[in-house]
């Protein structure tokens, strides 16, 4: 399971991404969304065709889940990083024991997501990843940087430079401010920004957001040039010089 933003105008990136998953329904649904993001997708199903797809596809980042019918995701990873050392593999897996992530880095990982996750999270960790990796077609790959005022957004790193020092932010975090940075200097509408980071608009997820709005009001605190005003009724402001 996973959650999609339907409204991403994330850059697209041409990586070849081997995608080994054996649930049908999720496998389709996450291959279709990366190529609709602009990536190039070989997707297989079963643990045995991996090794002949790998050597065929020559893949950027491979994505790995854990439980596979014939050869399990661990086991790959190890031989798919004897044949590359280099190689960016992600994990995903179900499971939620400290072991299982411990084996999943000991098999070769260099990232680690469990389910149900974010179709945007496993974007953003991908393009983490080619960054950090420098894939074999990408000598160098640019990290969307944006500047607010005296700070610098970095969404695809999780940072935000400030004048007090670099902030690591969480997944919602970067969500809401990718939003507001996106729509800066125009009214956000509450419910539409509600429904593009949770889902639903409940008054749970709403007082959640609250949290977030005070967090980053909090990160923007030494440059008083940035606001996040509320307008009542109607949703955000965020004004950036």
């Amino acid at each position: 399971m996973f959650i999609y933003n339907k409204n991403s105008n994330r850059k697209k990136l041409r990586a070849r991404i081997l995608y080994i998953e054996d649930e049908l329904f999720l496998g389709k649904i996450v291959r279709d969304t990366l190529e609709k993001e602009g990536f190039d997708v070989r997707w297989e199903t079963d643990g045995a065709e991996v090794m002949a797809a790998f050597e065929n596809f020559s893949p950027d980042v491979c994505v790995i889940d854990i439980m596979l019918p014939n050869i399990d995701g661990f086991t790959l990873g190890t031989n798919i990083r004897g044949l590359n050392p280099e190689l960016p593999i992600i994990f995903l897996t179900a499971r939620t024991e400290t072991n299982d992530v411990i084996k999943g880095f000991g098999s070769g990982g260099t990232d680690y997501i469990r389910k149900p996750f974010s179709i945007e999270e496993l974007i953003i960790r991908i393009e983490n990843q080619l960054q950090i990796h420098n894939g074999p077609r990408h000598k160098k790959l640019s990290v969307e940087e944006i500047q607010l005022g005296e700070c610098r957004f970095t969404p695809g790193l999780f940072e935000l430079f400030t004048p007090a020092g670099t902030l690591k932010l969480s997944h919602r975090d970067m969500q809401v401010l990718s939003i507001l940075a996106a729509n800066r200097n125009q009214v956000v509408d509450r419910k539409n920004l509600l429904m593009s980071v949770w889902g639903d608009d409940s008054f749970f997820n709403s007082r959640n957001l609250d949290v977030y709005i005070r967090k980053l009001r909090q990160y923007f605190k030494e440059d008083q040039s940035v606001q996040i005003k509320t307008l009542k009724g109607k949703g955000y402001l965020f004004i950036v010089p």
